[in-house]
Formats: C-alpha cells, structure tokens, sequence
C-alpha cells in the first residue's frame, strides 16, 4: 500500500488538474458561474427553514442556523458519494486511452467537493455573526471533524465508484439510499430527539458524530465529544482501506466493461 501512495503522489498534478477543471467547469455556462457554490446551499437553508420553522414547527432556537451548520457537510457527503459513483463510467475515454492510478478519479471528485465545503465556510461565519452565535475556543476542534469526514466520504466513494461499472443500477439506486440516509441522520432535528432505544443504532450511522460534533463547535460552542470522533475516525480509516482495496480488486476489468 505504501508503494501505492508512493504512485499516487507522482501523478499529484494530475489530481490537481482534474479538481481545478471540475471547479472550473461544474458551473461553466451559467450565468451565476462559481457563486452556485454558495448559493446552493443557501437556497436548501431556506427551503428547509420555511418548511420546518413555519410548516412543521421545530420549537429550537435561531433553527435556521442549527440546520445550516448540518447541512453543509451533509451536502458535501451525499454529493461526493453521488458524482463518485458515475465517475469513472464518465471519464471512460481516460481511463481506455492512458495509464494512470484509476483511484485519481474519485478523489479527485471527493477533493472538488471538500473544497465546496470550504468555501462554504464563506458563508456560515458571518451568518453566525448575524444570528448572534458567537465563536469561542472551540474553533479549534473544526479541522478535525473535517479531516474524519474528508476520510469516511472517500472511503465510501472508492467503494461505489468502483461497483458502479459493474453494476449501473447502483447510481439510481444510491438516489434512495441518500434520501433515507438524509433522513437518518440529525440534520433537521436534534439528537434528543431519538428515542433513547433507537440512539445506538443511530450512532452506527458513521454521519451521526460528524453531524453532532460540527454543531457542538459552530452552533452550541462547545467542545465535541472527541472520543466518539476518535473512534469514527479510526473505522473510518479502516473503512478507507478497505475500500481502496475492494477498488484495486475492480479497477483490473474497468477497461472492458466501461
């Protein structure tokens, strides 16, 4: 594996290019252009808001806030995951015509949507100033979540991305699995919220801590539970090996299948 990594750096540029041309070109053509980044998820805080502030009431304080914080890497999750799947079925021309590391692909989507998610950093800051959400020491911690979610959403990713040349009724039906995963996860409502004979089963759902510890740092300023993200982190790791075998098992027969 570390010959692997060793290979991976040597086509560094690559990664590189294939992450500037997907921000290049993601929204190429339209009259916005780059400030989709930040107005996708704006439109979602609002839709969202309306219907669970105004509709189906949520009694949580500031609640436009509570779930913008969520949602953000929720949307870098579920899109990553989505884009990876098709990915390597989208770029067959490349992967026929030259060698190179195939895992370039999906990380290359992966890290587009990271940086997405770091833009939209742009946004929360200051709408937390506007909600009068102060920021404290706990600030700190915000890398950290970011790291466990970059390694689990790229764990994932290899795993589908790879499958879904094999099986290309996986992209459709990931379409299902990401609604209810949606739901399945404490984005809209608080932890407090699930029964308490449900909990653990919520916190096998590897989004369940991430969620949480990225609302303890930017919404309730306080410290997140570290151990938990410890432990996510470390499955998480596991989960990226893994999945970055199951995708050097597969990718031998990408050729001729795509």
């Amino acid at each position: 594996m570390i010959q692997d990594i060793k290979e991976l750096f040597k086509y560094k540029e690559m990664l590189n290019n294939l992450v500037r041309k997907d921000l290049r070109t993601r929204y190429k053509g339209s009259f916005l252009g780059f400030l989709w980044t930040f107005i996708n998820p704006l439109l979602q805080l609002v839709v969202y808001s309306i219907i669970f502030s105004t509709i189906m009431r949520m009694n949580i304080e500031k609640y436009p806030m509570f779930l913008f914080v969520a949602l953000l890497p929720w949307i870098f999750f579920s899109t990553s995951i989505q884009v990876s799947s098709s990915s390597i079925i989208s770029n067959k021309d490349l992967v026929k015509k030259i060698y190179f590391p195939r895992e370039v692909i999906p990380i290359s989507v992966v890290t587009s949507g990271f940086m997405n998610l770091l833009f939209g950093f742009v946004i929360v800051f200051p709408a937390l100033l506007i909600y009068r959400i102060k920021l404290n020491a706990t600030i700190i911690y915000l890398p950290l979540v970011i790291i466990v979610e970059y390694v689990i959403t790229l764990a994932f990713s290899l795993i589908f991305s790879a499958l879904d040349v094999y099986f290309r009724d996986l992209e459709h039906i990931l379409g299902i699995v990401i609604m209810a995963w949606f739901y399945l996860t404490p984005i809209i409502f608080p932890v407090e919220m699930v029964p308490k004979k449900y909990l653990k089963f919520f916190f096998l759902n590897p989004m369940t801590p991430i969620i949480a510890a990225f609302r303890d740092i930017l919404y309730y300023g306080k410290i997140p539970d570290i151990q938990m993200l410890i432990i996510n982190l470390a499955s998480g790791l596991l989960l990226l090996v893994f999945g970055y075998r199951v995708f050097k098992i597969l990718q031998k027969n990408f050729a001729e299948e795509i």
